[in-house]
C-alpha cells in the first residue's frame, strides 16, 4: 500500500475546498510513530486556516491535508522498546503544517504528542479530546494556577476548549462562572459551573466585579469580549486569551486597566496528555462530541465549527476501527 484516503485542499477558501482524495502515504522518520487515524477531532483553527487565516502563512505549498487531533492504532513505533507497541490504541496531537494533519487515514507523530487512548473512550470520542483539553489544561492549570477560593470567569463554556475548562478548573477548586446559552445552563452547571450568564439576555460586565480571572475562548475581534472582560477583573487580576490573533493589543490595554494578562498556545504534549487520561478514566473529566461526520463531509464539518455554536467537539470519522 502506497497511498491513502485524506480530505485535502488545494487551495484556501469556504468549507468547498475541502474534497477527498488519495495521497502518499507518509514516511516515518527518525523519533516518529505511524499511526493508523481512526477519528479526528475538527477545530476552530482548522476552518480558520483552510480560509487563510491561522496557520496558512506557513504552508509550503499545496496539497494540504488538515486536522490536528487523531485517535488511532500504532502500526509502527520509534524504536522497539518503546512501551507503546504496534497494535497499540493512541490518541495525541500532531501540529499542522510543520506535519501532515489528521484527515488521513495515516500519519506520522513524534513520540512526544502522543498518549496511550483512554479506555474509557472510544477512538471517536477520544478524537474530541487533545487539543481541546491541552488548551483548556494550559489555560486554566498552567497559566491561571486553578485553586480553591479562586473565582474564574470563562466565556464560551459550552464549546470544545471550554467544556473541558470548566471541569478543570471545578476539579481543582475554583468558583466557575461561564457565558453561554440559556439551551446549555443545565448542562454547564452540571460541567461545574456555579453560575451561568446568558449572553444573549444579559451582559456580563453588568453583574460581574472582583473576578480573579478571565479565560477568554472567544476573542476580542468578536462583540470586544476581551476589552469588556478587564472590566470585571479585581486590580491585578488575570486575563488569558486563547484565540489567535484576536487581540493585538492584548497587553498594552490590560496593563492600562491594571491587570495582568496572557495568550496561550496548545503544545503537542503527550506528558499532559496521559494525565488527562487518568483523569477521564476516573470519571473525574468527560468529553462531550456534538457530532460525527465521515471523513468526505470534512466540508460539512468545518460549516458546522464556523456556526460558533456546537456543544463541545465535532469529530470526523477516519476509518474503522
Amino acid at each position: 500500500m502506497t497511498t491513502m484516503r485524506a480530505s485535502i485542499i488545494t487551495g484556501t477558501g469556504g468549507p468547498e475546498v475541502l474534497h477527498l482524495a488519495h495521497v502518499e502515504l507518509p514516511t516515518r522518520v527518525n523519533a516518529e510513530f505511524l499511526v493508523k487515524v481512526v477519528a479526528a477531532g475538527v477545530n476552530p483553527i482548522d476552518a480558520a486556516s483552510r480560509s487563510g487565516a491561522g496557520t496558512a502563512a506557513a504552508f509550503s505549498g499545496f496539497p494540504v491535508i488538515l486536522g490536528n487531533d487523531f485517535s488511532g492504532t500504532v502500526v509502527e513505533s520509534s524504536h522497539e522498546a518503546h512501551p507503546i507497541k504496534p497494535g497499540d490504541d493512541v490518541y495525541g496531537l500532531t501540529m499542522v503544517p510543520r506535519f501532515g494533519g489528521t484527515y488521513a487515514e495515516y500519519i506520522t507523530v513524534p513520540g512526544t504528542g502522543i498518549a496511550r487512548k483512554p479506555r474509557t473512550l472510544s477512538h471517536v470520542e477520544a478524537a474530541g479530546v487533545p487539543l481541546a483539553a491541552l488548551t483548556a489544561w494550559g489555560a486554566v492549570v498552567d497559566v491561571a494556577k486553578a485553586h480553591s477560593g479562586q473565582s474564574m470567569l470563562i466565556h464560551a463554556g459550552a464549546g470544545g476548549v471550554g467544556h473541558f475548562a470548566i471541569q478543570f478548573a471545578s476539579f481543582f477548586g475554583a468558583r466557575v462562572i461561564t457565558t453561554g446559552s440559556s439551551r446549555n445552563s443545565r448542562w454547564l452547571r452540571e460541567l461545574g459551573a456555579a453560575e451561568v450568564i446568558d449572553y444573549s439576555t444579559t451582559r456580563f460586565e453588568e453583574v460581574l466585579s472582583d473576578i480573579d480571572v478571565v479565560i477568554d475562548l472567544v476573542g476580542n475581534d468578536y462583540d470586544d469580549t476581551g476589552t469588556r472582560s478587564l472590566s470585571v477583573l479585581r486590580p491585578g487580576g488575570l486575563l488569558v486569551n486563547v484565540p489567535p490573533d484576536s487581540w493585538p493589543t492584548l497587553i498594552a490595554d490590560a496593563t492600562a486597566a491594571g491587570v495582568r494578562a496572557s495568550g496561550y498556545r496548545v503544545p503537542a504534549d503527550g506528558a499532559t496528555l496521559a494525565t488527562i487520561t487518568r483523569l477521564m478514566e476516573s470519571g473525574d473529566v468527560h468529553v462531550f462530541v456534538d457530532q460525527v461526520f465521515d471523513l468526505e463531509n470534512a466540508a460539512d464539518a468545518h460549516a458546522a465549527v464556523e456556526t460558533r455554536h456546537t456543544r463541545g467537539k465535532i469529530v470526523l470519522k477516519v476509518s474503522d476501527g
